[in-house]
C-alpha cells in the first residue's frame, strides 16, 4: 500500500507543502522501479491491482493542484502508468483529460497537457500503429473545438488576463517574481496578439508600454550581467529544474516585436517607436564576456558563429534578426533611425572610454555589425542624401582606429571591416593603414585553419583593390602567401575560389602581372604535368580554373610563359584527361584564350608545326566525341561560338567537321543544359551567317533521313520554352525573330515545308492521367508549319517577359508600400474581419503559379551580377530589352499579309497576350 499513501499525501490539498513535493519525488520513482515488471527499471515487488486502481483514482485530482512543481510530479507519474496501463487498463483517462482542456482551470488546462506531452514523448514505433488511431482523434477534437473554446474561454477573460500580464511584468524580480515568469507571460501575450489580434486591439494601451519598459530594463540588466559580467545574476529554475537564462526573456521580447510586424494592425506601433528600438537593439548587439572567453579560446568557432548561415543563435543573432526584419520593412525610416542610433552609441562610448571604462569598444563593435547588416540601405540613403551620416569619419575614426588595436577588438572588426572597405567611396583613407592592416593578415593566416583563413582572404583581396601601388610594393607578399594557402587547402573551395579573386586583383595591376606569373605559372604547370594519382582529385580542375581567371584579367598582349609555356599544357592537359571537370575547365581556359588573344595562339606553333588554333579544334573535337560523356559538351557551345566569332574565317573546312559532331552529339544528348549549349552554336550563326547555314544543315541527312535543317528546328524548337539564362534567352529569341522575317521575306522552301510538334492534344472524357493511362494511350500532339511554331513561341516568350518585368516592378515598390498600408491602418475593425485568416487566403492559384512558365525569367533574371561572362558582357545582343524587341517585332509581323493565315492558329491565352501590346 507505500504507493497508494503517497499518493494520498502527494494529492491532499491541507498537507504540509514540504511533505507533499517530497512525496511526489517519491511517488514517481515509485511508478518507474515497482509497476510493471516489464520495465527496464523494476524492482520488486510488483505494485498490486488494487493498489493500481486507487492510485489511478487518486491522481487525476492533482493535475488541477496550483503548486506548480507537485501539478508536474503528479502529470510524470500519469504519463508513466499510461504508458503500461492505457487505454486497456485506464481507458477513461484521455476522457478526464479532454474534460480539464476545456475546463477552463488553468492548472487543470497546465497539468492535462504535461500529461500529454509527457505521455507522447515516451512513445516508442512499435506502439505508435496502437497509440495514434486513440491519440489523433482526440487531438483533432482539441483543434475543431479551437475557436468555439476561445471564444468560449479566452475572449471574456481578455481584459483581466491582460491585467494580470501588466501587473506580472511589473512586478521587480524577487521571491514572487522572475525573468522566467516575465518570459511566460510574453509568450502568452504573444500568443493572444498572433492568434486574435482583432481581440487584443483594445488591451494593447495596457500592454506596449509595460512591454517596452522590460524591454529597455532588461538590456540595461543584460549588458550588466551577460555583456559585461559586472554582477552576477542567479538564474531562475522551471518546475522541471532547468535553469532558464536572462536571454530567454529577451527572445521572447524579440518574438513579440516580430509578432507585432508580422500583423497590420500593430505594425504602425513598431515604425513609429524604430528610433528607440533600433537604439537598444544595438545593445543587445554587443558580444558577451563568455563570447569572448570561448571566441579567444577558438577563433574557428568565432567564424562559425558570425557566418551568415550560422546554426547557432544567441541574444547577438537575434538582435540582428530583429534589425533585419524593421529594415526589411521601412528602409528609409530605419535607415535614419540607425544612423541616428549609431551616432547616440558612439559619442556614448567615447564617453565610457574616458570615464576608464574597458568595455567601451564592445559598443564600437555592435555599431559596426549594425551598420554592416544593412549596409546597402544605409550606403543608399547616405547617397541619395536621406540621411546624414558621417561615413568617412565612421571609417577614419571608428573601424581603422579600432583595427589597429590589440587583442579582443582585432578579429571582431575583422569580420566587419571588409564590408566597409567595398561599399565605402573614400577608400583613399585606409591608405596610411594598409601596412599593419595587412601585417595583421598576415599574422592571422599563418595561425589559423580554413574557416578563419576564408575571412582573411576576404579581406587580403579588398585590401589588394585599395592602392595599386602599395599592392605593387607588397605583391612579393602576397602571392606568395596565397599560393601556398591554395595549396594547402586546395580541397576547400571556397578557399580556392578567394584564392582566385585575389589573383585576378593582382592580374589587373600591369606592374604586378609578371611577378605574379613568375611565381604562379609554374605551379599551375606542375600541377597540370601531375598525374591524377599524385595529386587532390579536383586540382587540376581548379589550377585550370585560375589559368583562366589570369588570361582574363591580363592586358594583351599576353607574355610568352602565358602563350608558350601555359597554353600548350593546358591544351595537352585537357586533351588527355579523363575527367570532366578538367575537360570542361579546360574548354573554358582556351575559349578565355581565343577571345582575348587569338592572334598570338595563331602565330605559336609547337615542334610538329601545329598551331595554337590546331589545337583549340583538337579540344572541340574531344569535347563532343560521342565516346565522352555527355555532360563535356555543356559548356562547349560557348567555345565554339567564341572561336566562330573571332576566328570564322580562318577555320575553313573546320567549321563543317565541328559543325558536323555537334549533331552527331545533339542525337546522344538528354540533358537540357548539355543540348542548350549545342543548339546555341546554331542559334548565334542564324546571326551571323544564315544563309551558309541553311545550305550546310539542308546538306546533310538528319537522323530520320530528312534533312538535318529539319532535326535542329525540331529539337531547338520542342526545348525553346525551357532554355534557362537570361544572354542565352536573347541570343535564342532574336535569332528565332531573324528566322521567321526570312522565311516570310523570301518564301524559302527550306523553312516552309518543315512541320514540327505544335501542342499537345487532351482527352476531356481521359481524367486524371495515370501512368498506366499514359503507357496505353501516349502523348499526342498537333502538327504545325514551323514558321507558325516560331510565331507561337515569340509570343510565349513576350508573355513571360513581361510577366517577368511586372514581378520586378511589384518587388521593387514593395519597398515603398508600407507608406500605402498606413492608410488603411486606422480603418474600423470592421473593415478587417478576414485579417486573421491570413496566408495564401485571397491568392489565386494562377497567382502562385506564374510567371514560372519560363526559368529563364526567375527572380535572378534581373540581377545585374548574375552574368560575369565576359565574353557575353561584350555582345550588343546582351544589352537588348527583349520585351520592348519583341513587342516592336510583333506589332510590325501583324502589318503583313501572312498574319491573318499565322493568327489562326493562336490558342485564346496567345491572343490575349497580343492584345495587351495593342494587336
Amino acid at each position: 500500500e507505500f504507493g497508494v499513501h503517497l499518493a494520498e499525501l502527494t494529492v491532499d490539498p491541507q498537507g504540509i507543502l514540504a511533505i507533499r513535493q517530497l512525496a511526489s519525488v517519491i511517488l514517481k520513482q515509485y511508478v518507474e522501479n515497482h509497476w510493471c515488471n516489464q520495465s527496464e527499471k523494476f524492482h520488486p515487488p510488483e505494485t498490486t491491482e488494487r493498489a493500481k486502481v486507487a492510485i489511478r483514482e487518486l491522481l487525476p485530482n492533482g493535475l488541477r493542484e496550483s503548486i506548480s512543481k507537485v501539478r508536474s510530479s503528479v502529470a510524470y507519474a500519469i504519463s508513466a502508468i499510461a504508458y503500461w496501463d492505457w487505454p486497456e487498463a485506464w481507458p477513461e483517462l484521455f476522457q478526464l483529460l479532454m474534460e480539464m482542456l476545456i475546463s477552463g482551470d488553468v492548472n487543470a488546462v497546465h497539468g492535462a497537457m504535461r500529461v500529454l506531452t509527457e505521455f507522447t514523448r515516451e512513445v516508442t514505433d512499435t506502439q505508435m500503429p496502437l497509440v495514434a488511431p486513440v491519440i489523433l482523434p482526440e487531438m483533432y477534437k482539441i483543434f475543431t473545438m479551437a475557436e468555439g473554446a476561445a471564444k468560449a474561454l479566452i475572449f471574456p477573460v481578455v481584459q483581466q488576463f491582460t491585467e494580470a500580464f501588466v501587473q506580472a511584468l511589473q512586478m521587480p524580480d524577487g521571491p514572487s517574481s522572475d525573468s522566467g515568469l516575465k518570459m511566460e507571460v510574453l509568450k502568452a501575450v504573444t500568443a493572444l496578439v498572433k492568434n486574435f489580434p482583432k481581440h487584443m486591439v483594445s488591451s494593447m494601451q495596457q500592454i506596449l508600454p509595460i512591454v517596452w519598459s522590460t524591454l529597455t530594463e532588461s538590456a540595461t540588466v543584460y549588458v550588466r550581467t551577460e555583456v559585461n559580467y559586472m554582477e552576477e545574476v542567479d538564474d531562475p529554475v522551471d518546475s522541471d529544474g532547468e535553469v532558464l537564462g536572462f536571454e530567454n526573456l529577451v527572445f521572447n521580447i524579440f518574438e513579440f516585436v516580430h509578432t507585432l510586424l508580422e500583423n497590420r494592425k500593430f505594425k504602425s506601433t513598431v515604425k513609429k517607436a524604430l528610433p528607440e528600438l533600433i537604439y537598444y537593439i544595438i545593445l543587445y548587439m554587443q558580444i558577451t564576456e563568455e563570447q569572448i572567453k570561448i571566441w579567444t579560446g577558438n577563433p574557428h568557432q568565432f567564424v562559425e558563429d558570425e557566418d551568415d548561415d550560422t546554426f547557432s543563435y544567441s541574444v547577438r543573432i537575434s538582435a540582428q534578426d530583429l534589425l533585419l526584419a524593421v529594415a526589411s520593412d521601412f528602409q528609409s525610416e530605419s535607415a535614419i533611425a540607425l544612423a541616428a542610433a549609431a551616432t547616440k552609441h558612439l559619442q556614448e562610448a567615447e564617453q565610457a572610454k574616458s570615464d576608464g571604462n574597458v568595455h567601451w569598444w564592445k559598443i564600437h563593435e555592435a555599431c559596426m555589425l549594425a551598420l554592416g547588416s544593412v549596409k546597402n540601405i544605409i550606403t543608399e540613403s547616405v547617397k541619395n542624401g536621406r540621411i546624414q551620416f558621417d561615413m568617412h569619419g565612421f571609417l577614419t575614426n571608428v573601424v581603422l582606429v579600432d583595427l589597429n588595436l590589440s587583442g579582443r577588438m582585432r578579429p571582431c572588426s575583422l569580420t566587419n571591416h571588409p564590408t566597409y572597405l567595398k561599399i565605402s567611396e573614400c577608400t583613399h583613407v585606409l591608405q596610411p593603414f594598409l601596412p599593419s592592416i595587412l601585417d595583421g593578415l598576415m599574422h592571422l593566416a599563418t595561425q589559423f585553419s580554413s574557416e578563419v583563413l576564408t575571412l582573411v582572404m576576404e579581406t587580403l583581396c579588398v585590401v589588394c583593390t585599395v592602392d595599386p601601388a602599395f599592392t605593387i610594393s607588397v605583391e612579393n607578399k602576397v602571392c606568395p602567401l596565397t599560393i601556398a594557402i591554395f595549396l594547402k587547402y586546395s580541397n576547400d573551395p571556397v578557399v580556392a575560389s578567394l584564392a582566385q579573386d585575389i589573383f585576378k586583383e593582382l592580374a589587373q595591376i600591369e606592374a604586378c602581372q609578371g611577378p605574379m606569373q613568375m611565381r604562379l605559372i609554374p605551379t599551375l604547370i606542375s600541377i597540370m604535368h601531375a598525374p591524377s594519382d599524385k595529386i587532390p582529385s579536383g586540382l587540376c580542375a581548379t589550377a585550370i580554373d585560375i589559368l583562366t581567371t589570369v588570361v582574363r584579367n591580363t592586358k594583351v598582349p599576353l607574355s610568352e610563359v602565358l602563350i608558350c609555356q601555359a597554353f600548350p599544357v593546358v591544351a595537352q592537359c585537357t586533351l588527355h584527361t579523363d575527367d570532366n571537370a578538367t575537360m570542361q575547365n579546360g574548354g573554358e581556359c582556351l575559349r578565355a584564350y581565343v577571345a582575348v588573344a587569338l592572334e598570338q595562339i595563331a602565330q605559336w606553333h609547337d615542334d610538329q608545326g601545329h598551331n595554337g588554333l590546331w589545337y583549340v579544334m583538337q579540344v572541340v573535337s574531344q569535347l563532343l566525341d560521342p565516346r565522352t560523356s555527355e555532360y563535356t559538351a555543356a559548356f562547349v557551345g560557348r567555345l565554339v561560338s567564341t572561336l566562330i566569332s573571332k576566328a570564322g574565317s580562318q577555320l575553313g573546312d573546320n567549321l563543317d567537321q565541328i559543325l558536323r559532331a555537334i549533331l552527331s552529339k545533339m542525337q546522344q544528348a538528354e540533358t537540357l543544359s548539355v543540348m542548350q549549349s549545342l543548339i546555341m552554336v546554331f542559334a548565334h550563326l542564324v546571326h551571323n551567317q544564315l544563309e551558309p547555314l541553311l545550305e550546310f544543315l539542308c546538306s546533310l541527312p538528319g537522323p530520320t533521313g530528312k534533312p538535318a535543317l529539319e532535326f535542329v528546328m525540331s529539337e531547338w524548337t520542342s526545348r525553346q520554352p525551357l532554355f534557362y539564362g537570361q544572354y542565352e534567352g536573347k541570343v535564342s529569341t532574336v535569332a528565332m525573330c531573324k528566322l521567321l522575317q526570312h522565311g516570310i521575306n523570301t518564301d524559302d522552301k527550306r523553312l516552309r515545308d518543315i512541320m514540327v510538334k505544335g501542342e499537345e492534344i487532351f482527352n476531356a472524357d481521359e481524367g486524371i492521367r495515370t501512368r498506366s493511362k499514359a503507357a496505353k494511350n501516349p502523348e499526342r500532339w498537333t502538327n504545325i508549319p514551323l514558321l507558325v511554331k516560331l510565331f507561337k513561341l515569340l509570343i510565349g516568350e513576350l508573355s513571360s517577359v513581361m510577366e517577368a518585368n511586372i514581378s520586378r516592378q511589384s518587388t521593387a515598390a514593395g519597398w515603398h508600400q508600407d507608406e500605402v498600408n498606413d492608410m488603411w491602418e486606422d480603418q474600423d475593425d470592421d473593415d478587417e474581419e478576414e485579417e486573421e485568416d491570413e496566408g495564401l487566403a485571397g491568392q489565386l492559384l494562377s497567382d502562385l503559379l506564374s510567371p514560372g512558365a519560363g526559368v529563364r525569367y526567375d527572380d535572378d533574371y534581373y540581377d545585374e551580377d548574375v552574368e560575369d561572362d565576359p565574353d557575353t558582357l561584350k555582345d550588343p545582343l546582351y544589352q537588348v530589352d527583349l520585351q520592348a524587341y519583341l513587342t516592336d517585332y510583333l506589332r510590325q509581323f501583324a502589318q503583313q499579309p501572312c498574319y491573318t493565315p499565322f493568327s489562326d492558329h493562336l490558342n485564346e491565352k496567345e491572343k490575349r497576350v497580343l492584345r495587351s501590346i495593342g494587336i
